[in-house]
């Protein structure tokens, strides 16, 4: 995966993640809030790999060698 797939995920989600904050008749509301939770963790995780990739290749390293961190892992930094 390369950047550009990266950001076009991000993208995505956050299309996803608009739509799920617009009410929706059809829908319960449970099963939104946990699907845009969900959305919001894969978000903080893809967020967490691109920055990983730049870094490495900032730092003069391949950004392949980048690998997604656990959700409970990227949830848990400090902001």
């Amino acid at each position: 995966m390369n950047d550009q797939d990266i950001l076009a995920r991000i993208q995505a989600l956050v299309d996803e993640e608009h739509e799920l904050r617009e009410p929706a008749a059809d829908d319960p509301a449970d099963d939104r809030r946990s699907r845009l939770r969900r959305v919001e963790e894969e978000l903080d995780q893809c967020w967490d790999l691109l920055r990983q990739r730049r870094a490495k290749q900032d730092a003069g390293e391949s950004p392949q060698e980048a690998e997604a961190r656990p959700i409970d892992q990227v949830e848990g930094y400090r902001q």
